[in-house]
C-alpha cells in the first residue's frame, strides 16, 4: 500500500480553516495533523508532498451533470467529461438519465454503471429516470447503489416530462430514495414561447430567453414539487434554482418537511440576463439566468445556507450546434472543469466566507445523498482531495479547456486561483494541474436511513 503525505496544506473543512497535513494510505485518509508531522512520519512516507501556501478541500461533489454518454458523444463522453471534472477538482458526480436511450428502467441504467466502470476518472452515480408510466421501474430501484430518481416537471434536452397528474402522485407518495426535480412549468412556457413568435416570428433573440422560460414557470412548478414533497413527506430534492423567490418557497417548506433540500448552479451566481447580449446561446440554459436581483438573492442564499448545494448542471453542446437560431440553438453550458474556480473568485470577491465551498460543494451533497465515506476531509474517509494554488492565475484553462466540446462561457476570463492536485480515493489523478492517466474511481454508495 503507497502512502502519500500532503504537508503544511492550508486546510479547508467543516466550517475550519488551519494550516495542517493529511496522510493517505492506500485509497483512505489514514491520519489528519492538526500540528506539524513528526520525522519519523515523513520518512515512512513513500511521498511527501509541500502544499505550503496551498488550499486543500475534500473533493468536490457535482450533483447534476449531463456527460452525454450514451447517444450524444459527439459532445461529450463519461471518460472526457470526468476528465475535465478532475482537472477542476471535482471527485464525484452523479450524472442525469436523459441520454438516448434514456436512462428509464434499471437494465439500462447499470449499463451507464458499466461504461463508467471502464471509463471515468472520478467516482460515479447516475439517476434513474421517471416517466408517466415507469413507477414500478422506480419502486425497484436501490437506494444503496442509486443517487435517486430524476423528474422533470418541465421539459428540457431529451423529452423527458413528466406531466401525468397522477403519475407524479405515484413519484411523491411511493418512492421512498431521493427525488430530485427539474420545476418548470410547461404550459406557462408554451403560451410564453407562443408570444414571442408572434414578435419575432422565427428569430427571436437570445435575450428573450429568461421572457419564455419565465421566472413565473419556475415559481408554479416549484411549488407544486413542494406541496406534493410536503403532502407525502417525500425525500426532495430541487435542481437548478434562478428566482429570488423560490427561495423563500423551499425555506418555508423546510420548516415543514425537513427532509426537502435544493440546488443551485454556478451559472445563476455568474450570469444575469443582461449577459445575452453578449454571450447569447453560449448562457442560454434551462431554467433561463435570471435578473442581477435573483443573482444576488442566491448568492445570499448559498451564504445563509438556505440552498444546500452549488453544482454544475454541466451540459455541453458543440459550438456548431450553439450557434443555430434560438429556436434551435441547444440548452446547456460546460462548467465542471471551473466550478471550484469560480466560486473561489466569488469568495475573494467578498460574497461569502471561505468555508462556505466545502459546506455546499462537498458536505452538504455528501449528507444530503447519504454517500458513504465522502465529502468530508476526516480520519477512515475516502482520500478523495482537492490541492488549489489561491495565488496562481489560471487563463489556460478557459482557452483550451478539456470539455469535448472544446469551449467555455469562462472563454478570455483568467481566474484567481489554479487547481494543481487531485487525488481520487487516494490515487494521484492530477499533478501540476495536468491528467495522470491514473484511474482510480468506484461507484458511489449510499446510506439513507
Amino acid at each position: 500500500m503507497q502512502t502519500i503525505l500532503l504537508k503544511n496544506a492550508s486546510i479547508i473543512n467543516e466550517g475550519a480553516h488551519f494550516t495542517g497535513s493529511v496522510l493517505i494510505k492506500d485509497e483512505l485518509i489514514e491520519k489528519i495533523y492538526i500540528s506539524d508531522p513528526s520525522e519519523k512520519d515523513c520518512n515512512n512516507a513513500d511521498i511527501v508532498i509541500d502544499c505550503s501556501d496551498l488550499w486543500l478541500f475534500p473533493g468536490i461533489i457535482d450533483d447534476q451533470v449531463h456527460f452525454r454518454e450514451p447517444g450524444n458523444t459527439h459532445k461529450g463522453n463519461i471518460e472526457s467529461e470526468s476528465i475535465a471534472a478532475v482537472l477542476g477538482g471535482v471527485t464525484s458526480f452523479m450524472d442525469m438519465p436523459n441520454n438516448n436511450p434514456p436512462s428509464t428502467t434499471l437494465e439500462i441504467l447499470e449499463k451507464k454503471y458499466q461504461i463508467a466502470a471502464e471509463s471515468s476518472f472520478a467516482n460515479y452515480s447516475f439517476y434513474l429516470g421517471a416517466t408517466n408510466s415507469n413507477i414500478e421501474e422506480l419502486i425497484k430501484a436501490d437506494n444503496k447503489n442509486i443517487c435517486g430518481v430524476k423528474v422533470f416537471m418541465g421539459s428540457s434536452t431529451g423529452n423527458m416530462l413528466v406531466d401525468d397528474e397522477t403519475a407524479l402522485i405515484d413519484i411523491f407518495s411511493k418512492v421512498g430514495m431521493l427525488i430530485a426535480t427539474h420545476c418548470e412549468d410547461e404550459n406557462i412556457i408554451r403560451k410564453n414561447l407562443e408570444t414571442a413568435r408572434a414578435k419575432y416570428g422565427e428569430n427571436i433573440p437570445f435575450s428573450m430567453h429568461s421572457s419564455i422560460r419565465s421566472r413565473e414557470a419556475c415559481i408554479k412548478s416549484t411549488e407544486k414539487a413542494l406541496s406534493l414533497a410536503t403532502k407525502y413527506n417525500s425525500r426532495l430534492h430541487i435542481l437548478h434554482l434562478s428566482t429570488a423567490e423560490e427561495i423563500e418557497l423551499i425555506n418555508r417548506a423546510k420548516e415543514i418537511n425537513d427532509k426537502i433540500s435544493c440546488e443551485t448552479c454556478v451559472h445563476y451566481l455568474t450570469f444575469n440576463n443582461q449577459d445575452y447580449k453578449e454571450y447569447g446561446s453560449k448562457i442560454k440554459c434551462n431554467p433561463s439566468i435570471k435578473g442581477e436581483s435573483d443573482r444576488v438573492s442566491i448568492i445570499d442564499a448559498v451564504e445563509r445556507g438556505v440552498i444546500d448545494v452549488v453544482a454544475t448542471d454541466h451540459a455541453p453542446h458543440t459550438l456548431e450546434e450553439k450557434k443555430s437560431s434560438y429556436l434551435n440553438s441547444p440548452s446547456g453550458l460546460p462548467l465542471v472543469q471551473h466550478s471550484l474556480q469560480v466560486m473561489i473568485e466569488l469568495h475573494k470577491e467578498g460574497n461569502f466566507p471561505i468555508a462556505v465551498i466545502p459546506e455546499r460543494m462537498c458536505h452538504a451533497p455528501a449528507r444530503i445523498f447519504s454517500i458513504e465515506k465522502r465529502g468530508f476531509i476526516r480520519e477512515g474517509y475516502f482520500a478523495d482531495i482537492v490541492i488549489v494554488d489561491p495565488n496562481k492565475e489560471d487563463n489556460i484553462t478557459t482557452k483550451r479547456p478539456a470539455y469535448r466540446c472544446g469551449w467555455s462561457p469562462f472563454e478570455g476570463k483568467s481566474f484567481a486561483s489554479s487547481i494543481v492536485h487531485t487525488f481520487v480515493n487516494g490515487a494521484h489523478v492530477v499533478k501540476d494541474g495536468k491528467i495522470t492517466g491514473i484511474k482510480n474511481s468506484k461507484r458511489l454508495n449510499f446510506k439513507y436511513e
